[in-house]
């Protein structure tokens, strides 16, 4: 609900405020008073572009702000200020300012906010319609809500899209694992070229680098011997082999051993010594037997570390170990060749599941859309006669669609004008007269069951006068039981309806002409009334009939 709006240096407007009711608002004065010069204003908060050629001074910046109280908080405007990291106060504070250099800069409880961001959230505050709007109207959601409202379907369309959330969900991965299959299955026989080459290699665990270090050997094993031979010919048969000599130096040291203290000690060691020396010489003669030099194994040898060369420059590795797990990789994609058409026959009956399910929740929903089709037709036919339209109809056209996030409804709202049978949908109509008197009439029946904003009517009653307009405010009057309503108006039958009534005034100031807006008595109201009815000096009777129109 707007609560107030208030507006510093635009247009002709030096500084003004207004506090609103959160009924029937009336805002009235005379042609060229700057009614609309506030409904532009209050446009500059909603989002609309700014001009600098609308600020009274150059020198100063303009600033208009709109006070919203929430705490009736629509669940979409809740939900928008989180999502936007904006607060969430029991009072919502919009402004817009515009420097004299054009810079333009809007704020949300004093958080700086982009012009998408405000548009977004002034749409969920407050609803300005203007004749020749006829944008909302026209919409296919906007028409949508109304038949939902009045078929009380929201909390079935609300469950219905997580039902169709499911199935876009089952959708996105059963096509997802198509495409798989398609890649996998062109893949295939690569795949298992590859696969195949490398599992008739059978190549074993650290295989290629074990054979490296036996190819190095064979290469290498008459050099081996050779030298194996000359350490066991040195140790255990030369002229005087070193453990002959080891040992006899030993027994000459054994016979003085016991004549001075470390002379046991060097003995011991010597024979340490000896034992290691026989050790050695056992093991390199050993080692010598089983040491040979076979070009078989050589050729063999060759012949497997090429193959494996090879396979490890096609695959771009260097490691046996990198070979086997190429090999695993190869073998998981086979197999999920195999396994696929398992997964995509299990979600599909998902799918078919889920989508029967959705299926099943639009049609009711449908239903019950359907439902309302003929008594909306009838109450709208009956308020446009009211409201001075008796050969206007409205007609609702429900063709069946793809299921989508709202069901399985192509919903156009028709209008026929003069009773000729020529239906046209309402985007393509251009009485601007017309059409504001119609979503009038579908809000006024909408208004307890839907989150409908602060609604602002700009000269609603344009081209009608006597019993149209008394309807007319008739009908603003219990709108504005539901929600707050602003309504501009030339009209003293719907001026007399209003809870609260604003006067629009021009006065000159210091030779400068600027506007201001006050909240008249109920006196006041009276007179500005009368004059609406018999011109600028309100006879007798008309200020009786005035009387009448306001008490009543």
């Amino acid at each position: 609900m707007l609560t107030r709006l208030s507006i510093q240096n635009y247009a002709i407007i030096n500084e003004l405020e207004v506090d609103f009711s959160s009924h029937l608002n009336i805002i009235t004065g005379e042609t060229g008073a700057g009614k609309s010069i506030i409904v532009g204003a209050l446009g500059l908060i909603l989002g609309r572009r700014a001009d600098t050629g609308s600020l009274k001074n150059r020198e100063k910046k303009c600033i208009i702000e709109g006070v919203f109280t929430n705490e009736l908080l629509d669940e979409h405007v809740a939900n928008f200020l989180r999502e936007e990291e904006l607060d969430v106060q029991d009072e919502l504070v919009v402004r817009r300012e515009i420097s004299p250099n054009g810079k333009s800069r809007a704020f949300v409880n004093d958080t700086p906010v982009n012009l998408t961001q405000l548009n977004q959230l002034s749409n969920l505050l407050v609803d300005l319609h203007q004749q020749f709007d006829t944008l909302e109207l026209g919409e296919s959601d906007f028409q949508r809500e109304v038949l939902d409202a009045l078929a009380g379907t929201f909390p079935a369309v609300k469950a219905y899209r997580q039902l169709f959330i499911n199935v876009q969900s089952t959708k996105k991965k059963l096509l997802l694992l198509q495409e798989q299959k398609a890649l996998f299955t062109k893949e295939f026989d690569y795949h298992q070229f590859q696969f195949t080459e490398l599992e008739e290699a059978g190549f074993s665990e650290n295989e290629l680098e074990e054979a490296e270090a036996e190819l190095r050997l064979q290469n290498n094993a008459e050099g081996i011997k050779t030298t194996l031979a000359k350490t066991y010919y040195s140790l255990e048969e030369g002229e005087e082999p070193i453990l002959r000599q080891l040992k006899s130096l030993a027994n000459n040291l054994q016979q003085y051993k016991e004549l001075h203290a470390d002379l046991p000690t060097l003995v011991q060691r010597l024979d340490s010594a000896y034992i290691e020396l026989q050790d050695i010489a056992d093991e390199t003669d050993r080692i010598s037997n089983h040491i040979s030099s076979d070009p078989a194994t050589i050729e063999k040898l060759n012949e497997r570390l090429s193959q494996g060369y090879k396979l490890q420059k096609k695959h771009g590795v260097k490691t046996t170990a990198e070979l086997l797990q190429i090999k695993a990789d190869l073998g998981a994609k086979l197999q999920a060749v195999l396994n696929i058409d398992d997964e995509i026959a299990a979600l599909e009956k998902e799918h078919t599941a889920a989508l029967t399910k959705a299926e099943a929740a639009a049609q009711k929903i449908s239903e019950a859309r359907r439902k309302q089709v003929a008594p909306l037709e009838t109450k709208i036919a009956k308020m446009l006669a009211q409201v001075g339209m008796p050969n206007a109809r409205l007609k609702v056209a429900i063709e069946k669609e793809a299921l989508s996030v709202h069901g399985c409804d192509a919903i156009e709202f028709l209008f026929d004008a003069n009773r000729s049978n020529q239906f046209q949908p309402l985007r393509k109509v251009a009485s601007g007269g017309e059409l504001s008197r119609l979503m009038l009439c579908i809000k006024s029946l909408v208004a307890t069951s839907m989150n409908l904003p602060t609604l602002i009517f700009d000269e609603i009653d344009s081209g009608i006068s006597g019993e149209a307009a008394k309807q007319v405010g008739m009908i603003l009057k219990d709108l504005s039981a539901a929600r707050q309503v602003i309504c501009i108006t030339h009209q003293p039958q719907i001026a007399g309806k209003g809870d609260k009534h604003f006067l629009v005034y021009k006065a000159v100031q210091n030779d400068v002409v600027t506007t201001g807006v006050r909240p008249l008595t109920t006196d006041e109201r009276i007179v500005a009334i009368a004059k609406m009815l018999s011109g600028e000096k309100p006879t007798a009777a008309a200020l009786e009939n005035a009387r009448e129109m306001v008490m009543n």
